[in-house]
C-alpha cells in the first residue's frame, strides 16, 4: 500500500474511524502534507520529512509522530495511554483527545518547519 488512506481502509471498524480521525486532524493542520512511506509505514510527510503515521496492531492503535520531543510536549496529558519513545498507543474505545492530538502534531510541525 502506498497511501495512508489505503492502509486505513483495510482496518476493521471502529478502529478504522479512529485512525482516520487522527489523519483528518493531521491533514487539517498540514493541508500540504503528502502521502509517503516512513520507516516502512504509510505516513504523511511535510517538506519531505515524516510527519505522522497511524497503524493498527492486534490490541491497540498507534500514532507515530516520528519525534520523541513532540510526545514529550503532551506527555502530561497522556496519562492512561501507553507511551514509548516514539509512539502513543490508544484504542477506538479509549481515543486520544482532539486537543492533545492537535498539540502533538503542531509540535511535530514546528520541528519540521522551524517555526
Amino acid at each position: 500500500m502506498s497511501t495512508v488512506d489505503e492502509a486505513i481502509a483495510g482496518v476493521p471498524s471502529p478502529s478504522r474511524e479512529a485512525l482516520q480521525h487522527v489523519i483528518d486532524i493531521a491533514r487539517r493542520l498540514a493541508p500540504d502534507a503528502e502521502d509517503g512511506i516512513s520507516y516502512g509505514m504509510p505516513a504523511l510527510r511535510v517538506a519531505g520529512k515524516p510527519y505522522v503515521s497511524v497503524v493498527a496492531a492486534a490490541k491497540h492503535l498507534s500514532l507515530f509522530p516520528f519525534s520523541p520531543a513532540a510526545i514529550d510536549a503532551v506527555r502530561d496529558d497522556l496519562e492512561g495511554w501507553s507511551l514509548s519513545k516514539g509512539t502513543v498507543r490508544f484504542t477506538a474505545e479509549h481515543p486520544l483527545p482532539d486537543d492533545v492530538i492537535e498539540r502533538l502534531l503542531r509540535a511535530r510541525l514546528a520541528e519540521i518547519t522551524g517555526s
